[in-house]
């Protein structure tokens, strides 16, 4: 039942149900940001009442808060409006992910964010690649991975906090074990260019360079060089951060299901 404002002009959400699905409306693209003023107004629904609705819906996983508002969460993604922005983003990185990883002799990855995991869209690199622990369509720890590093470095503090509420899990003698820690290495990676480093972290064998795929409305997904533990990872940094680069310019041209 919607309740109406004096001479009817404005329907405001009556019921709960109502007004969650009124929230979940202004969310109509996989990675469309929309802030607390702007939910508010677009709903008609008290300030309080939208905030309150957003806090009960981030911990239920619906939706995620950025550093720069709130987006649809893993689990609204997961009904099915991920897999779209996954094939716009696996198409337009494809052809970079080859040619870098032709460039640099190293494993290419292509990965989302998926709450304290990155979730695999792509990996290219011919034979080097079956050395390397990943596939396609799996998952790892984010504290622990360049691409998960690269991406959790947009994201607002509090987003840290609500992902490791007891704690990182420490996976190997040099992964991050502390949140704090965690935070402390986010602060290097925006202060890096954002780049993302880790070596033996994951896997006691790999160390990787990553960073983020950024549009204008925030990172989108991330990118990776991997190889053995005593790759110089520097040495590929500029490559890498050149071809982000390009994956973003070429997301702005053919926009698909992302926001420009």
């Amino acid at each position: 039942m919607l309740s109406s404002a004096a001479g009817g002009e404005h329907l405001v959400p009556h019921s709960m149900a109502e007004r969650i699905t009124a929230i979940m409306d202004q969310f109509d693209r996989p990675h469309t940001i929309r802030t607390l003023d702007q939910v508010t107004q677009r709903t008609r629904l008290p300030r309080s009442t939208t905030y309150r609705i957003l806090e009960q819906l981030i911990r239920l996983q619906w939706i995620d808060r950025t550093s720069t508002g709130y987006r649809l969460g893993c689990r609204s993604l997961a009904l099915g409006g991920r897999e779209n922005g996954h094939g716009a983003l696996r198409t337009a990185a494809a052809p970079v992910l080859h040619e870098l990883a032709l460039r640099s002799n190293l494993v290419v990855h292509l990965a989302v964010l998926d709450g304290p995991e990155v979730y695999y869209l792509d990996k290219v690199g011919g034979r080097p690649a079956e050395d390397i622990p990943s596939r396609v369509g799996g998952r790892a720890p984010a504290h622990c991975t360049a691409l998960g590093k690269a991406l959790l470095a947009w994201q607002a503090p509090e987003y840290i906090d609500s992902e490791y509420p007891n704690g990182v899990e420490q996976r190997t003698s040099q992964s991050i074990g502390e949140v704090e820690r965690l935070h402390r290495e986010l602060g290097r990676v925006r202060a890096s260019r954002g780049l993302a480093f880790e070596r033996g972290e994951y896997d006691s064998r790999i160390a990787c360079v990553g960073v983020a795929l950024r549009i204008p409305h925030g990172a989108v997904g991330a990118i990776s060089l991997a190889g053995g533990v005593d790759i110089t990872l520097e040495r590929v940094a500029p490559l890498i951060v050149r071809s982000a680069r390009a994956i973003a310019d070429a997301l702005l041209e053919n926009p698909g299901p992302w926001p420009v």
